[in-house]
């Protein structure tokens, strides 16, 4: 089933690709070639299939990277936004090799024509293919095995994603694992499940739960514990025939920070310049709406803990936190101006943190940097959140390409740990990338809901009654 499944994905992945390629090999052959050629007597059969080769490998490298062959995974919308995010980069960097051929700027009228109709047949095709793909394929039914902690926060992220998953059935960890295997056992028997989700449950708990799904072939959901992500960069070693795991007590190796720093020092120059019009034109908005200071200097952490005062265009009103007290910015929070909201959508607020990048109290890629005191707060509850301050934090990260604003600090660390177990400098140019299409999907711009369960909330009071809880077990024994 899993294999026609793939089938069926990557053929109507690859119909969506090759439509766009067909596109483009129509306006190559009619159009482009006579710009780029001088004399078409020398440019042979193959030149032509080179030509259209090229744009498709391109193309695909871009599809796959912004998630745009995702089909089944993603939501129809963001999967036909990902889809026309990679086609537009791929068209830039066609145009670019087309000038480059031509020794002159390409012209763009055909250009503009071709992706015109590219985007006509990603729109009509996906959203044909995807609906296609979900008669086909039905969500897949659940049994969600969960801890102590309220599962309904992990229930509601399933329910965003109807299409996909649908949680069928709910057992709660303590009832053993022997119940837990024979609900497990009896619902797939009977179909009401085909596949377990194990939430943020201990290693011991899940252990023979993972080991009966794996020796059935059963089709399971892990919430990684931070002690699997600290796992995941460890390097493999062998003394004589007994495997070893190794983890360094370096993040980053010495040739690596270089590297780092040396793209960190060149594209922050370079993008300083290319964005000091917006830069100019944010600062005036910012300064006629109210009159107020255009810059907001805020202390923040960064690498070993050190402190820095982060840059930013000033998107809150002047008394915005005229009590003293530290909090994030909410859903719909009033204390952000007109002027702010439209900038802090454009992401147009975290321009002037080119400049914190290019001092080297922060890089490109790394965990956002939280302020002192709300570090503070989190670390009272998780003190594994200190380690985020392993490496130089960062203007956008795994937190912010795979998260939101809004997501948890427990979902942010072990999103900004897998990016520091498993640094290198092309995911560093990778998450660059990414983070170009994240600009401009509003999702990851939202608020912290009212009610969402972060560190400086219920999950507080939570986790002191689990312990106490834990603690007058331990001394009635």
């Amino acid at each position: 089933m899993e294999s026609f499944k793939r089938l069926i994905n990557l053929s109507l992945v690859m119909g969506c690709l090759l439509l766009e390629v067909a596109v483009f090999g129509y306006h190559w052959y009619f159009h482009f070639q006579y710009s780029v050629v001088e004399d078409l007597r020398n440019f042979y059969f193959r030149g032509h299939v080179l030509e259209i080769a090229i744009y498709g490998v391109v193309l695909f490298a871009f599809s796959n990277m912004y998630g745009g062959i995702r089909l089944g995974y993603l939501k129809s919308a963001e999967l036909v936004f990902s889809q026309m995010f990679a086609t537009l980069m791929a068209w830039i960097v066609i145009y670019l090799e087309l000038s480059v051929m031509a020794f002159q700027l390409f012209h763009l009228t055909y250009f503009l024509y071709m992706i015109a109709e590219q985007f006509a047949v990603v729109l009509i095709y996906i959203f044909l293919a995807d609906k296609l793909y979900r008669n086909i394929f039905p969500p897949r039914k659940l049994l969600l095995v969960h801890g102590w902690r309220d599962p309904q926060d992990l229930i509601r992220k399933f329910e965003t994603r109807k299409d996909k998953y649908r949680i069928t059935e709910i057992a709660d960890v303590s009832e053993g694992p022997e119940k837990i295997i024979a609900l497990i056992k009896e619902k797939l028997e009977d179909g009401t499940v085909n596949a377990v989700v194990l939430g943020d449950i201990s290693e011991a708990e899940r252990k023979p739960i993972v080991k009966y799904c794996y020796a059935h072939s059963v089709r399971f959901y892990l919430l990684p514990k931070i002690s699997d992500v600290i796992m995941m960069g460890a390097e493999e070693l062998h003394v004589f025939d007994t495997p070893v795991m190794l983890t360094r007590e370096f993040s980053l190796t010495m040739e690596q920070r270089f590297l780092k720093r040396m793209v960190d020092l060149i594209c922050s120059l370079v993008l300083i310049v290319l964005t000091s019009p917006f830069m100019l034109l944010t600062a005036i908005a910012v300064k006629c709406y109210d009159r107020g200071p255009v810059l907001y200097k805020q202390v923040r952490l960064t690498e070993g803990g050190r402190e820095f005062k982060i840059l930013k265009f000033r998107s809150m009103r002047v008394d915005a936190e005229k009590d003293g007290v530290a909090r994030l910015a909410s859903k719909g929070d009033s204390r952000i101006t007109p002027v702010g909201r439209f900038i802090r959508k454009c992401r147009l607020d975290e321009l002037p943190q080119l400049f914190n990048i290019l001092k080297g109290d922060m890089s490109f890629i790394g965990p956002r940097p939280e302020r002192p005191e709300i570090m503070q707060q989190y670390i009272e509850i998780m003190p594994e959140f200190a380690y985020r301050l392993r490496v130089k934090a960062g203007l956008a990260g795994f937190a912010q390409v795979y998260g939101k604003y809004n997501t948890t600090p427990y979902d942010k660390l072990k999103l900004d740990l897998t990016y520091i177990e498993k640094y290198t400098i092309l995911l560093d140019l990778k998450l660059m990338l990414l983070t170009l299409k994240i600009l401009l999907w509003p999702d990851s711009t939202e608020g912290v809901e009212a009610d969402q369960v972060t560190a400086l909330r219920n999950s507080v009071e939570q986790e002191k009654n689990r312990r106490d809880a834990s603690q007058g077990e331990r001394s009635g024994q």
